[in-house]
């Protein structure tokens, strides 16, 4: 049986830095604004902030991208990131994210992140426990 994640979202602004010289946002700030929703997603959302993971001295990595751009974004414009965990196994776990623009709900980018959770110790995978899962599976 295939596990249904809820979908979270986070309201940001597109500020002066996110902007490169042809006038919008940088590509690379794309992935900074859904690691910075699922940062506040995990304590919002989920009740697992990442302060609680860095306690059991486990992290999470990004393992692989995939974005697709399908229009641009401009200084003072609100975003609504949208994420959704796919999967989880072993010590990865798959996560969707859409970006759209606040005011018109068109999609900006969409795509894919898998995060691989680790041991602060050691750098190495470390397994998803089933009481992450549990937190996450909501």
């Amino acid at each position: 049986m295939n596990q249904t994640y809820s979908i979270f979202e986070t309201i940001l602004t597109i500020r002066p830095d996110d902007i490169d010289m042809n006038g919008h946002v940088h590509n690379s700030r794309y992935l900074d604004y859904v690691l910075a929703a699922r940062y506040d997603q995990m304590k919002k959302d989920y009740k697992m902030s990442m302060d609680e993971f860095i306690k059991q001295d486990l992290g999470w990595v990004v393992s692989a991208v995939n974005i697709e751009f399908k229009r641009a974004l401009f200084l003072g414009e609100q975003i609504k990131v949208k994420t959704q965990v796919e999967s989880a196994s072993g010590a990865q776990v798959k996560v969707n994210f859409l970006i759209e623009k606040f005011e018109t709900g068109k999609v900006a980018s969409e795509g894919q992140f898998l995060y691989t959770m680790i041991s602060t110790k050691t750098g190495r995978p470390a397994r998803i426990t089933e009481e992450i899962i549990s937190q996450y599976s909501i």
